[in-house]
């Protein structure tokens, strides 16, 4: 225990050391990443596991019958070898010797078989299984609010969703099988041992609990390195994941050296955690085979001497003799098994442990059940009195009140971190509220379900996202059943045709990761055409602009009046240039609105939005 706090007090120390300046791929909490102590073999999990084979229980229930089978066939054919020997060969019954012999080769055969499809059906339950839980964990976390991906990295998920269910997979298909294996082949040659000789039975008897006492030792050690090597695997999973999204800035900044130096501690410390894992099974296993090989010497002089002597307390037949050895063979082979599946069912738990925690994890908020689906709106937007913060203590917006009739556009400006964002994602109903009302069309936003009211919003992000495919694909993202001439009309509207055309393959031009194989400003392109697609009632534009050159911007605001004539519009942006043409203009300041009226209302206001005017004109003016 000493040397387990010692261990996480050098990773705290080197971790703090390394964010310390800032300089870290992002920032770690050991605390919240560590998982707590918890008892290796849970019956819960286990329960929750077993729920996922309920849907393949025909698969299921055969493998079990043929996992029962097997526990049998070895020991019944190690008897069939001491009934031939005492049986038809101490008689010269040659008859007898092939009738032993042939029933001997058909159990043999149906041994292989049956550990054949035991072995299929096991493997395609364990990939059924697991298909299931990929399924469900991936829906479960596409559910979760937003503030959900503020606190999770992004690396955890992928963690979850490989490693951790990889485990499992491993547990399903061979840890709950192989031990009903093992188990039942002990037990079976136990009471055959016990039928034949008590005596000696009870010799092996006298080394159970020595064997049980190096089992608990072995368990208990094995969850305590195979949950450090879980922990570990998951930090340099997600800073892998991180360093490649962040390649960019980590060598615009020259950070490589830095970063993978404790990419490299990292790497270093996941090795010697599994170092640790196999030490500790170097140490255990040898043990157990120790004692089993102990028993069997013990067995053999003693059934020897019992098997030369012809009558007294200790006389065995020569068959019994080899039936015993095979039997104590089958009896002790399981326990090395047993102990390396152990290990496997550890690292399952860890991982089920992991895998259910996420998907357990309650939302910041759901739909109320009394949630109806929103019908077709006019556009109406009302804040009531909204407040709102991420954390407790540490307000973004307070006392915001204003109303945006249907048609309208409304301008969210303010410096950095005024809170114009936050105010965008509550009227997508990405957060709730702390406090306060939002409606559209006089609906509270809390009285009906999201997807109906997202439905008919549409929404061209700062950072322009685009998933890998065709830009066909991605533009019918809002609208998989739009055809191709509605796509080009939009194009044709947003007098974009031309930035398509000039793409290699046109609109089945494929898209590599983010968009990478396209320009900035083609990435815009295709985001507000995605937006326009779904004929959305209120649009919501975050910093639309930010990444298109001046004339394209002036091609794009001649379109945007046109397509969000009747719509109720949001634009978030801090070129003034976009916003002069709005119907209201809200000015933010530390979470508040300041000022509000029309572009030339507030200049003349001479107030804050006049003075971020000048500072627009100024900078413009530098540039």
């Amino acid at each position: 225990m000493k040397s387990r706090e010692k261990d996480n007090g050098r990773e705290s120390r080197e971790d703090a050391g390394h964010f310390s300046n800032r300089e870290a791929i992002t920032h770690y909490n050991d605390a919240a990443e560590r998982e707590p102590d918890k008892a290796p073999l849970s019956l819960g999990l286990i329960r929750r596991l077993h729920h996922y084979t309920i849907p393949h229980a025909r698969r299921r229930n055969a493998l079990f019958a043929l996992t029962l089978v097997r526990g049998c066939q070895l020991p019944a054919l190690a008897w069939l070898i001491g009934c031939t020997l005492n049986g038809p060969i101490a008689h010269r019954d040659w008859h007898g010797i092939t009738l032993y012999a042939a029933g001997y080769l058909a159990l043999a055969l149906a041994t292989v078989g049956g550990f054949h499809f035991r072995q299929r059906y096991a493997l395609e339950l364990g990939e059924a299984v697991v298909h299931d839980l990929r399924r469900d964990l991936f829906a479960r976390v596409l559910s979760m609010p937003m503030g959900f991906y503020n606190r999770t990295k992004f690396g955890r998920l992928i963690s979850r969703m490989t490693s951790d269910i990889d485990s499992v997979r491993a547990g399903v298909q061979d840890v709950a099988f192989v031990l009903v294996v093992q188990v039942l082949q002990m037990a079976v040659s136990a009471a055959l041992m016990a039928w034949y000789d008590w005596k000696l039975f009870v010799l092996m008897l006298a080394l159970a609990p020595a064997i049980w006492v190096v089992n608990r030792n072995y368990q208990v050690e094995m969850a305590r390195r195979t949950r450090r090597v879980q922990e570990s695997w998951s930090r340099v999973s997600s800073t892998l994941a991180e360093s490649v999204g962040g390649v960019r800035v980590t060598q615009a900044f020259v950070r490589q050296d830095l970063n993978s130096d404790f990419f490299g501690r990292l790497v270093n410390r996941h090795g010697e955690n599994n170092v640790g894992v196999a030490q500790a099974s170097a140490v255990f296993v040898p043990l157990l085979q120790l004692k089993s090989q102990l028993f069997l010497g013990a067995m053999v002089l003693l059934g020897g001497y019992g098997a030369l002597r012809w009558h007294g307390w200790m006389h065995m037949d020569e068959g019994d003799v080899v039936m015993f050895f095979f039997l104590a063979s089958l009896f002790f082979d399981p326990v090395q098994v047993i102990g390396n599946q152990l290990n496997q069912a550890l690292t399952a738990m860890a991982g089920a442990e992991r895998l259910f925690r996420l998907m357990d994890e309650p939302p910041d908020w759901q739909d109320a059940p009394e949630a109806k689906p929103l019908g077709r709106i006019e556009g109406r937007v009302d804040f009531e009195n909204v407040h709102f913060h991420y954390q407790p203590g540490r307000p973004v917006l307070a006392d915001i009140t204003f109303t945006a009739l249907p048609g309208q556009s409304v301008a969210l400006v303010g410096h950095t971190g005024s809170g114009k964002t936050t105010l965008a994602a509550l009227l997508q109903k990405f957060y709730l509220p702390t406090d306060g009302i939002i409606r559209v069309d006089g609906v509270d936003l809390t009285a009906v379900s999201t997807q109906s009211l997202r439905r008919q919003m549409g929404s061209v992000p700062q950072n322009n996202y685009l998933f890998t495919g065709t830009v066909l694909e991605n533009l019918r993202l809002a609208r998989p059943d739009a055809s191709v001439e509605d796509v080009l009309g939009v194009l044709a509207e947003l007098d974009c045709l031309d930035l398509v055309k000039d793409l290699p393959e046109g609109l089945h031009t494929r898209v590599a990761e983010r968009g990478a194989s396209l320009s900035l400003g083609q990435r815009q392109w295709i985001c507000f055409a995605r937006a326009m697609l779904a004929n959305p009632r209120i649009v919501v534009l975050d910093e639309a602009t930010s990444a298109i050159d001046s004339v394209t911007e002036a091609r794009l605001q001649r379109a945007l009046e046109r397509l969000l004539r009747g719509r109720t519009a949001f634009i978030v942006a801090h070129r003034l240039s976009t916003i002069r043409k709005a119907d209201l203009v809200l000015v933010l300041d530390r979470g508040r609105i300041a000022e509000r009226g029309t572009h030339d209302s507030l200049l003349q206001k001479q107030g804050l939005y006049a003075r971020l005017h000048d500072e627009f004109t100024r900078a413009t003016a530098r540039g």
